[in-house]
Order: C-alpha cells, then structure tokens, then sequence
C-alpha cells in the first residue's frame, strides 16, 4: 500500500491519497476479509462480460451516456445519484475500502465521493480490473489495457455474477 502519488497521472489521484495496487488490494482483503471490502464501481455490462473479483461489492458509480462528446473522443459517464445511499447499504464510513474500476480512473471519482461523505479509509486501486495500458510498439499488446490489473496479477475473479454482492441502481432514473 502506498500514499504516494508522485507517479500517478491527475485522473487516478484521490483527496484521501490512500493507493493501492489490485494484487496488494487482494492480499488486504486475505489478511482481513471481514475488515476490508473489495467495491467495483464498474458497469453490470463490464461485470459480466469482463469479468469482477470474486469477493467484490458490485456498485456501480456511473452510468454510460449515449451522446458523444467529440472532443474527449467517447461516451463519457455520468455519475448515479444513489450511489452513496448504496454503498451505505453494506458498508460503515470507518470500514476499509479498495475501491476499482477498469483502470484507476472511475475509482478515483468514486474514492472522492466516499470520502466528502466522511469515508476515511478508501484506498483507489490504481491498476483497476484490467490494468494500464501496454506501452510497447512491438507488442501485439500495444495500446491495450493488459500491463498489471486485477486479471493480470492472478487474483481470483470470475463472470459469474454473485447476486448477494451486486447492489443496483434505482431503477427510478433521476435516482431516488
């Protein structure tokens, strides 16, 4: 774990500046299992077809937006309403944290929220499920997010979805 943040690119930073990589995220949760809770704030699109730790609260933060924004180049998010009023639903403001997404950047938005809302202890998993970006020209890998992650440092995860641990959004859509 580290509070480190020299390295980290602006989008992965946290106002707790608590760091932690998926494979030390994972090692946390063995030591202490009932003390630290794994939350994925991805899309139930991205846990079921990418796939999600197997002891991870399923949360999502954001939702995908259908208008595209040509100067980011995207779909870009939009964070849910009800978030915190999920995370409440399993989790206490002095409990242990990890928090993930893809890689690092979503997580960090969500870390943030937890923390204006008197979360003390969340840690952003900075490599997220799918890790960064390979940086090699000559790798068939180049340009994917394949380098480090949950999936790329042999935690355990699966594409079977675990119902108790999956807590939706309102389906009312302005989130109460």
């Amino acid at each position: 774990m580290t509070n480190s943040h020299s390295n980290l690119p602006d989008m992965k930073q946290t106002m707790l500046g608590l760091y932690v990589t998926a494979k030390e995220a994972f090692e946390q949760w063995q030591a202490k299992p009932k003390k630290v809770k794994i939350i994925d704030v991805r899309t139930p699109e991205e846990f079921l077809y990418v796939g999600h730790p197997t002891m991870a609260w399923k949360v999502p933060a954001f939702a995908q937006t259908y208008q595209w924004d040509a100067e980011k180049e995207q779909f870009p998010m939009r964070p849910l309403p009800d978030f915190l009023s999920r995370i409440t639903e399993f989790a206490k403001p002095d409990d242990t944290l990890m928090v993930m997404c893809r890689s690092g950047g979503r997580s960090a938005m969500a870390v943030n929220m937890l923390a204006q809302s008197g979360f003390t202890s969340v840690y952003n998993i900075i490599d997220g499920m799918e890790g960064d970006k390979v940086d090699d020209a000559e790798s068939v890998f180049h340009e994917m997010p394949m380098r480090n992650g949950w999936k790329n440092s042999s935690c355990p995860w699966t594409c079977n979805l675990t119902p108790e641990r999956l807590v939706l959004p309102s389906s009312d859509p302005k989130g109460a």
